[in-house]
């Protein structure tokens, strides 16, 4: 009998789940940015869900909630009713890298969310001022093994300090960190000769970088980027062990109808396969990416928390 009740009771939400998400949406949906507005991700998930608005016919309210590396955001997220109409648009900081920085998080990374999609990713640069000597990454190394600490780099987020760490343990040279809070006063100071390097997005070393006020020294992605097409990756300048990005996933809560999943994730599909999106979100630095499922998307969350917690833990990376 109990058997037969649970059977019953599984049939019923398959149901209600595909009813749902032949009406879904019927309402606004809102979408939760973990991090402050004009950032890359918060420009990013813009470009998104006016696109994904537009194909669905119900608009989508951009939430700024940041703070904490993005915690009281994605906490929000996490407490909400699975519904899909409370959405996050999390990072490898909140789902790879926050739980290995912080003693304790108000939410289970793995537990409390059901990936949609992943979005795209955003390489992150070694950057210097014109006038520093180093032009390429050999350079930098064998400046930093010839005065091992004492070549400084500005650092101005969680993630240019997991690539700091990964360079250390790709290159065996040790280099100065130097912790800031933004990447303005980072690059403001490296461009003063205050600080001679800095590791930062291509979102934010782009523009410097062009105008040339910033030298781009190399890239973390495999391939060279396309807002930086000058500027050469790791991987080709002898370093493949250097293979690193920021970057984003749609999520809901646990509980939400998969058939509600399935949609959104069909949906962000079409709208990061249109051209003028990716052409937006590529000017911006961002490569987009909407080919994977939900269990895909899921893997590869496992996987970037692995990487992300053995490189804070190796580093003894703290959040600040």
């Amino acid at each position: 009998m109990l058997k037969r009740r649970s059977l019953l009771a599984a049939a019923a939400f398959t149901l209600y789940s595909a009813a749902m998400a032949q009406t879904y949406p019927a309402k606004p949906i809102r979408l939760i940015v973990p991090f402050a507005a004009g950032q890359g991700a918060d420009a990013a998930a813009r470009i998104v869900a006016q696109k994904l608005s537009e194909n669905v016919g119900q608009p989508l309210v951009i939430d700024n909630r940041p703070g904490a590396g993005g915690i009281i955001g994605t906490e929000a997220v996490a407490k909400a009713a699975p519904d899909g109409y409370t959405l996050l648009v999390g990072s490898n900081g909140t789902h790879a890298a926050n739980s290995a920085l912080y003693a304790r998080l108000p939410y289970k990374v793995q537990e409390d969310f059901v990936p949609i999609a992943y979005i795209g990713s955003v390489a992150m640069a070694l950057i210097s001022s014109p006038a520093y000597s180093g032009k390429t990454p050999q350079e930098v190394i064998s400046a930093a093994k010839a005065q091992p600490g004492a070549l400084s780099v500005a650092l101005p987020s969680s993630t240019s300090r997991v690539v700091l760490e990964m360079l250390t343990k790709a290159s065996g040279a040790a280099f100065n960190p130097v912790l800031y809070k933004a990447s303005s006063t980072a690059t403001t100071d490296v461009m003063g000769g205050h600080v001679p390097l800095a590791i930062d997005t291509v979102i934010a070393a782009a523009p410097q970088i062009a105008s040339g006020k910033l030298r781009g020294i190399a890239v973390t992605s495999k391939q060279r980027t396309a807002i930086l097409p000058q500027v050469p990756s790791f991987a080709e300048s002898g370093l493949p062990a250097i293979d690193i990005a920021a970057w984003n996933a749609w999520f809901a809560p646990q509980g939400t109808p998969p058939a509600v999943v399935a949609k959104l994730n069909s949906e962000l599909g079409k709208v990061l396969s249109d051209a003028d999106v990716q052409g937006k979100l590529r000017a911006l630095g961002y490569e987009p990416d909407g080919k994977m499922g939900p269990a895909q998307v899921r893997e590869f969350v496992r996987s970037e928390e692995r990487k992300w917690g053995d490189l804070i833990r190796a580093g003894g990376i703290k959040a600040e």
